[in-house]
């Protein structure tokens, strides 16, 4: 490990120094190495950072936890993929709250064109395990890439039903890689580093504290384009997701089940509540990621000749992203267009209003057709 990354990592072990200080200091410092160089008074006109942060910053006794972190990493064979890095997945970058560091084990390509997480409640019943099912062989066709959390009942469900179908899986933990948690699910977990990946964003030996679980959601959230819940109960991790999901504009489904059914309530409630889109078979996955369309980067259109002066900066930004793919999701325009999501949410509207763009269904937008 050279020198920068040996910095990456032990600002990243630096008591105080969270996920969004950590982008902060590399934002305002140029490097890692740059971040230790600072002298204190500067460092302190950092936003967030305070004395005591400061002082550890200039201690830097950090670094001894982060060699014996690099060399735990070595022995297990598994990779550091930090915010900075190009092999950072691009969906979960696109989030404000994105971890600093990864920890990677396995090959999954996070760069899939569509990725599908998978969650639901612990205590599975025959039902939810059939949905599964089915659910992962009509992902086949669409070589979907399988996000889900290898706990108990569906997730583990899920993780088992992808490795069948030949797709890849990612199962996101709540704990350090090398503490597969539940044990009971080691075998799976060790198929999965040959056919996706094992992913957290926990220091090697970090026990499966409740605490960690919430935090982890977010990653599955982050990770995918579609979420899909296959039971829950009125309350419970699965749910949890969900809000992430939709407060991340990440499109939710969830599979009805019975009325009275205890592992029902969940999926029913986030349908009711306008919450979740209602998951009945593959069919209305595509419509409204609109999957069924060919989303493959498209020709320039060049019947679109616009007259380029009466747009600003950003406006022109997006329409050249459009010119050079057409359909496409909006979190890769955001990353293309490098815009915040906000800011482009407000461009494309204005857009739309004019006339040249559309949306369509899955979060996805186009250039209308002259």
């Amino acid at each position: 490990m050279d020198q920068e990354r040996l910095s990456l990592l032990a600002l990243h072990l630096t008591p105080g120094i969270g996920d969004y200080l950590f982008k902060q200091l590399i934002s305002y410092c140029g490097s890692a190495e740059a971040v230790f160089q600072k002298p204190k008074g500067k460092l302190l006109k950092i936003p967030g950072v305070g004395e005591v942060t400061a002082h550890s910053l200039r201690d830097k006794s950090a670094f001894a936890e982060a060699e014996k972190e690099a060399r735990k990493a070595e022995r297990e064979e598994a990779e550091l993929v930090f915010y900075i890095d190009k092999k950072y997945p691009r969906r979960l970058k696109n989030i404000e709250d994105a971890p600093a560091l990864l920890y990677l084990k396995g090959n999954a390509d996070f760069e899939n064109k569509k990725c599908v997480a998978i969650v639901g409640t612990r205590q599975a019943t025959d039902y939810g395990k059939e949905q599964v099912r089915k659910i992962v062989e009509e992902l086949v066709p669409h070589q979907a890439l399988i996000i889900s959390g290898l706990a108990y009942g569906i997730d583990i469900q899920a993780h088992k039903q992808t490795l069948l179908s030949g797709l890849q899986t990612v199962g996101v933990m709540g704990s350090g890689l090398d503490v597969i948690y539940p044990a009971a699910h080691k075998d799976t977990a060790r198929k999965m580093i040959t056919q996706g990946a094992l992913l957290t964003e926990n220091h090697f030996g970090t026990k499966p504290d409740a605490h960690n679980f919430p935090a982890r959601n977010r990653i599955i959230a982050g990770l995918c384009d579609a979420l899909i819940i296959v039971e829950a109960a009125e309350r419970g991790g699965a749910l949890i997701t969900a809000d992430i999901a939709n407060s991340y504009h990440k499109d939710v489904f969830a599979v009805p089940g019975n009325i009275g059914n205890v592992f029902s309530e969940g999926c029913n409630q986030l349908i009711k509540a306008s919450k979740a889109h209602l998951y009945s078979s593959v069919r209305d996955l595509e419509y409204i990621m609109n999957w069924s369309a060919d989303t493959t980067a498209a020709a320039p259109h060049e019947h679109l000749t616009p007259d380029w002066s009466q747009f600003d900066r950003d406006e022109k930004k997006i329409l050249h992203v459009l010119m050079e793919k057409s359909p496409i999701q909006i979190d890769e325009l955001t990353w293309r267009a490098e815009l915040p999501p906000g800011v482009l949410a407000s461009l494309l509207l204005g857009l739309e209003f004019k006339n040249l763009v559309e949306a369509l269904p899955g979060k996805c937008y186009k250039l209308r057709a002259n």
